[in-house]
């Protein structure tokens, strides 16, 4: 650890993987530290996995900015590095005279937004669009540009990327304490003392507390919000081409309804706050209370069967807005509060970063015929391993995982370190069975490389 980076990034959920991969890319030499055995592991393993426009961010927000630059830059990126992309558009649908009356609202605030293409539609042309919606239906309007994408292949190319041109990262290595001299950070890991030019706190569910270890202070606190999703069977995808949005609240964007690119359908999430920054439980009641406003929205899936549940974290705080503040005179960056709009933000917020670290002093200088990684396609709708010829067979049957998938994975510079991180990069036991049929040839694999069932 004698070498001296130029920055240090804390944290490797999707804006720390985004913001490794973009400061690499203008010469930074770039360090990850994580505190988990894999990367994605805080609030980055569980969301909707949606792609947004920023159609109803406030606008002349941090946030909304981020959004639209990531939206852009994810389009020019995932051609280039075989990311999936689901042009499904999502409806903001009315269920109230209330609920109704504020669709003319969300529509002004998306032109604002510059979404300009956001129609209203009337409940019979709804309905003709989304026959199975329930005939209660008021009005909607429809944002075509909204879209499903796979929420841990796109992070992972970031990173790989990044490591790929030079970046280098260190898993189970927490942050426990820095002294910045006036010139560089020394930082304390487990792992010895890590010195860098400049640190990005991307500490997600902990940035507060990164904060307050670093600089002394935090402006912001932390509060984790929660959310809880019920996965049907893909059997239930055929219910819905869109995604379904609610009239959103003050606090929460609402429960959404929405096919995944792995050819599942997803109710969830709901917004619960909670004290505990490491567990994400499961409830029962909510769990039923989430089956139960899928069926109010789409009746038909009432007799459709559950595949999985699961629950995850964002990192919400006291403000709207996200928190990212530069600390020029610790030569530090901190990227807080990034909430549910994260995946979509990633990219964007790693180029504002990149910018703020110039403001420092950064020189910046984009390197040249840059590796780009090639990613293994999961996602439903398009040509998967599976179909082609050699793939030596098949792994996990439910999500059709070949082995030449999963070994390539477990031998790329990115390879998981833990059954959790490996399940996310090849969903395999992910399916329909949980790893019933699967689970032990599974196993036999990781056991291979010294990878334990979780």
């Amino acid at each position: 650890m004698s070498e001296v980076y130029d920055v240090a990034i804390v944290g490797a959920g999707v804006i720390g993987c985004a913001i490794a991969r973009r400061l690499t890319l203008d010469c930074a030499r770039v360090v990850v530290l994580e505190k988990a055995p894999d990367i994605l592991d805080g609030a980055s393993k569980a969301n909707s996995a949606i792609l947004h426009t920023g159609f109803d961010a406030p606008h002349g927000s941090l946030e909304l900015a981020c959004i639209q630059e990531g939206y852009k830059e994810y389009e020019e990126l995932r051609g280039q590095m075989n990311l999936p992309i689901d042009r499904c558009g999502a409806l903001v649908l009315a269920w109230t005279e209330e609920q109704e009356a504020r669709l003319p609202v969300l529509m002004d605030q998306a032109h604002s937004n510059g979404v300009e293409d956001v129609a209203p539609l009337s409940r019979i042309e709804t309905l003709a669009l989304e026959p199975n919606l329930n005939s209660t239906l008021r009005a909607s309007f429809r944002v075509p540009r909204e879209s499903l994408i796979d929420p841990w292949s796109a992070p992972h190319a970031y990173l790989l990327q990044a490591l790929l041109n030079g970046a280098d990262l260190e898993r189970d290595c927490p942050v426990l304490g820095g002294q910045f001299d006036g010139q560089q950070w020394t930082l304390t890991t487990p792992r010895g003392d890590i010195q860098a030019t400049y640190v990005i706190n991307a500490a997600g569910l902990y940035g507060d507390k990164l904060d307050q270890m670093l600089l002394g202070q935090s402006s912001f606190n932390i509060r984790p919000r929660k959310g809880q999703f019920v996965v049907f069977d893909k059997m239930s995808a055929r219910l819905t081409r869109h995604i379904l949005l609610p009239v959103p609240t003050e606090t929460t964007k609402g429960i959404v309804v929405c096919r995944t690119i792995w050819g599942n359908l997803l109710v969830g999430p709901t917004a619960e706050e909670q004290e505990d920054r490491e567990t994400a439980s499961l409830d029962h009641d909510t769990l039923e209370m989430l089956r139960a406003k899928g069926a109010e929205i789409l009746p038909a899936l009432a007799s459709e069967e559950v595949t999985s549940l699961y629950a995850g974290l964002r990192p919400a705080c006291e403000h709207k807005d996200y928190q990212i503040k530069s600390h020029p005179e610790s030569n530090m960056v901190t990227v807080g509060a990034i909430r549910s709009t994260g995946l979509s933000s990633a990219l964007g917020t790693a180029a504002h970063v990149g910018r703020l670290l110039e403001g420092f002093g950064h020189q910046v200088q984009p390197l040249k015929d840059p590796d780009v990684p090639q990613m293994e396609m999961l996602a439903a709708n398009q040509t998967r391993d599976w179909q082609r010829a050699g793939n030596q067979g098949i792994l996990c049957h439910c999500e059709k995982v070949t082995y030449r998938e999963a070994t390539a994975v477990l031998n790329d510079p990115l390879a998981p370190k833990s059954f959790a991180g490996f399940k996310r990069r090849t969903r395999a036991t992910m399916g329909r069975c949980q790893g019933f049929y699967c689970g032990q040839a599974v196993q036999s694999l990781l056991d291979q490389k010294g990878l334990k069932h979780d």
